[in-house]
């Protein structure tokens, strides 16, 4: 997944000779990720990478938490509770792993509200994030690589503003 800053805001360090260098704000950023396990259990986090306007990130889900057996069992179906304005929410319950939207929603939340009650800032995410099924090993170890080297590659990187256009592929 990736998340983008809100507006794109330089919020969360500088990228200084191919290496991020999170400020107080990334560091926020880094210690809500790693917390994610504790709020959604079943729940693990792999690669990551913070950018000074986004994140990229992968989360690795359990089908349904807290259960060892394998093969078919029945599943309750999801609690709903309605949320202000008659929308229905859907709640992870212990028979029901979070979805991806529940965990970057949380995320989001979180995050936003630790660096609004620490340093003072309002808006940190845009709306939304971008998502991307990984089906397979291979897939997984080049998506590893795109994260793990992503500040290597910011000189090129669409969401830096003085990227070098003329060596976009």
């Amino acid at each position: 997944m990736t998340i983008c800053a809100h507006h794109r805001a330089f919020l969360f360090g500088d990228i200084v000779n191919g290496e991020m260098r999170t400020n107080a704000a990334g560091q926020v950023v880094q210690a809500t990720w790693e917390m994610l396990p504790s709020h959604y259990p079943g729940v693990t986090p792999d690669a990551f990478v913070i950018m000074p306007n986004h994140i990229h990130g992968i989360v690795v889900i359990d089908c349904v938490p807290n259960h060892s057996s394998v093969g078919a069992q029945f599943i309750a179906p999801p609690s709903r509770t309605v949320a202000s304005g008659g929308a229905i929410n859907r709640a992870p319950t212990p028979d029901r792993a979070p979805t991806l939207g529940d965990i970057i929603r949380g995320f989001k939340a979180r995050t936003t509200h630790r660096l609004h009650r620490n340093l003072g800032i309002v808006r940190v995410w845009q709306r939304n994030y971008y998502e991307h099924v990984i089906r397979g090993n291979a897939s997984l170890a080049r998506i590893r690589e795109y994260i793990t080297n992503n500040p290597l590659r910011w000189a090129f990187d669409r969401e830096n503003p003085v990227h070098d256009v003329a060596t976009d592929y």
